[in-house]
């Protein structure tokens, strides 16, 4: 049975499984899609960027421990980091439960918005884990 993936088409996607929602115009919020969340499984750890940090796309920015492995999660733009998901601190797996709503990583003022068109969209995004998992 294929495996089916949660991806709103509100959000915009990397190719290394990061979600971007644009929000106040110049401003995003940041977290791992669904396909990365059940690739981790349990995440059990979430080292978050600083406040202030300032983020380059494409560059490792946060880490996701699972139960299974570490993995670095990448800014999907630049920016500068400007609020953390606190909560994640106690309850990493919220990642897990709920990877675009109460389990968002960070949010980062937007350097350039010409990054954003680089980003996939939900169809693309969906083709893009379908070509994966045939690989």
């Amino acid at each position: 049975m294929k495996e089916s993936y949660d991806i709103p088409n509100n959000l915009q996607y990397t190719s290394k499984h990061e979600w971007v929602k644009v929000i106040d115009g110049g401003n995003a919020i940041v977290g791992i899609t669904d396909y990365a969340q059940k690739m981790l499984k349990e995440v059990v750890y979430v080292e978050l960027p600083s406040i202030g940090k300032k983020a380059t796309k494409g560059e490792s920015c946060a880490i996701a421990e699972s139960v299974k492995s570490v993995s670095d999660i990448y800014s999907p733009i630049s920016g500068e980091i400007f609020e953390i998901n606190e909560e994640l601190e106690n309850e990493p797996d919220l990642i897990n439960k709920e990877p675009y709503e109460q389990g968002w990583l960070f949010k980062i003022r937007i350097n350039d918005k010409k990054e954003l068109d680089e980003l996939m969209n939900s169809e693309e995004y969906e083709k893009h884990i379908e070509a994966l998992s045939k690989s």
